[in-house]
């Protein structure tokens, strides 16, 4: 998942390379040969319906269903979203290299549960059985990424055949389906054989030769390209607080991290256009609201600091060609930004046709030392920043802690349409989801499985219709064109530092048998699908 979102909901004992746990496939059935007839039979089922008619039950009525269809504008886009470290699993095979996820989750301590993405959700071996899910959820478009070390296995050099034919598979399939592909280049598995990783600014020279290279191959079949995702989550959570890979912890000095992905996705929007890809390209950038807990001067300004940092670095550098300005007190914290290259921000401020947004919660900050308390779960080096977090007690929370509130998603795109005017291209809302318990509970009459995911159907409902509200005619940011909105996720999967203990899938993943059964969230989706006029 994405963001600044996807962070340990506390940290396990770890497992070493050779020890079994329940993300390394020891103990499990060879489950590989996912038959997409009964991926489709388990999905009918779950919907009130045998293989062979169209009855339903779903959790909320047809009637309600339509009424929600009638919310969406011609032509806005409806897909699901997932990144391959998170679902494919597969990380020795094909040919595939080591990123630096692979090394952080088997480090001990760095995982919830002690768990790996070795296995994940298997969707290497369960491709057809995915791309079946999707062609029976009646979705518009599927965002995947682009596994850069299995594509490009030491991050240089040619691609991988193997690597390429998976791929090759994948968009083949989506396209006979009907589905419009989105992917994304960058989706955090930097090959491990990139010595200093982001904090080398060489990464981006080679991210933008990797480009070129995933753009001459695929560049004729995908709609639109991504270029990073969340490059604010990698640098606060990757380098500044260690909850995810690499694992370090260098507080301000990770913002050369932040400064490297986005020139890293300057090279990629020019190598991609060199090699002449027919789609649109773009980026995918976390936002969170931020408010100061009180009006304090010292609440406003550490609140702004912490705006700059998540929000504002990385959409002003893409979209106005500058970074935002920095208050003389945090100068010296931030000087990256403040003696910034303008050779390296003519090369970021590249045009793009479209502007992806990752939505999940608003922010809180408070000035002073805190607990160890993250946006995305525990880090001892929050104990060394001047701020801490504030709590949220008006909203109820996901499985995750996380306020729902999605009426600061329309906060977000207001913002944004203040802060860039008619210099922001369109924009997709790039992801949006959260996590549940998802009970799996056997029907008593009909002895199929069920997962009431109630939660998840509202808080896709309100906030889709909180976006759509916002950017309708009279709306507060009436300015955004807004194209459309990516489930976070397709699948449940590897929520990266909280393990398999996180669930956002909109299809229940059994990680012991990789089973895969749709939960209620999907069949109400479908039904708004199928109502759309």
């Amino acid at each position: 998942m994405s963001g600044t979102e996807a962070g340990a909901a506390g940290a396990g004992a770890g497992a070493g390379r050779s020890g079994a746990s329940a993300g390394s496939g020891a103990g499990r059935p060879d489950a590989r040969q996912g038959d997409p007839r009964r991926t489709r039979d388990r999905a009918a089922a779950l919907n009130g319906r045998s293989p062979h008619t169209r009855a339903r039950d779903l959790d909320q009525s047809s009637a309600e269903a339509e009424s929600f269809a009638g919310l969406l504008p011609a032509g806005f886009v409806v897909g699901v979203a997932t990144s391959a470290f998170q679902i494919e699993g597969a990380v020795h095979e094909g040919g595939r290299e080591l990123s630096v996820w692979d090394d952080f989750t088997h480090q001990a301590g760095r995982i919830h549960g002690g768990v790996t993405a070795d296995v994940a959700a298997d969707h290497y071996g369960r491709l057809s059985e995915d791309v079946a899910l999707m062609a029976d959820l009646g979705i518009d478009s599927y965002r995947f990424s682009f596994g850069w070390p299995r594509l490009q296995p030491r991050g240089s050099g040619s691609l991988n055949r193997e690597g390429v034919a998976f791929y090759d598979r994948l968009l083949d399939e989506l396209l006979a389906a009907g589905i419009s592909p989105m992917a994304t280049l960058f989706h955090w598995d930097t090959p491990v054989e990139l010595r200093g990783s982001w904090l080398n600014r060489d990464t981006a020279h080679r991210f933008g030769d990797y480009a070129y290279e995933v753009g001459e191959v695929f560049g004729d079949r995908i709609a639109n390209w991504v270029t990073v995702n969340e490059p604010a989550t990698v640098m606060l959570n990757g380098y500044a607080l260690g909850i995810h890979a690499p694992g370090t912890t260098l507080l301000f000095d990770a913002v050369a991290a932040g400064h490297n992905q986005l020139l890293g996705h300057g090279l990629a929007v020019q190598a991609l256009r060199a090699a002449g890809v027919s789609g649109g390209i773009g980026i995918s950038n976390v936002y969170s609201p931020v408010q100061p807990v009180t009006s304090s001067d010292d609440d406003v300004a550490f609140a702004g600091l912490f705006d700059v940092l998540h929000n504002h670095m990385f959409g002003d550098a893409v979209v106005l060609g500058t970074y935002p300005v920095v208050a003389d007190e945090f100068a010296r914290l931030l000087r990256p930004l403040v003696e910034a290259d303008e050779a390296d921000l003519a090369i970021i401020h590249q045009p793009l046709d479209f502007y992806g947004v990752n939505y999940y919660f608003p922010t809180r900050i408070a000035s002073g030392p805190g607990g160890v308390a993250a946006p995305d779960g525990e880090a001892s080096a929050m104990t060394s920043l001047p701020f801490h977090l504030g709590a949220w007690p008006e909203f109820d929370s996901t499985g995750f802690g996380w306020p729902n509130a999605p009426e600061f998603l329309a906060v977000a795109l207001t913002e944004i349409a203040g802060r860039y005017g008619d210099a922001l291209p369109p924009v997709f809302i790039t992801e949006g989801g959260m996590s549940s318990r998802d009970a799996v509970v056997l029907d008593a009459r009909t002895g199929v499985a069920q997962i009431a995911d109630h939660a998840r159907i509202d808080y896709l409902s309100n906030h889709m219709a909180s976006a759509l509200a916002a950017t309708s005619v009279g709306g507060p940011a009436e300015g955004v064109d807004l194209r459309g909105y990516y489930v976070w996720s397709l699948l449940d999967n590897f929520e990266w530092a909280a393990g398999y203990s996180q669930r956002f899938g909109l299809v229940h993943v059994d990680f012991a048998t990789l089973d895969r059964t749709p939960k209620n969230s999907f069949g109400w989706l479908r039904a708004v699908l199928e109502s759309r006029l």
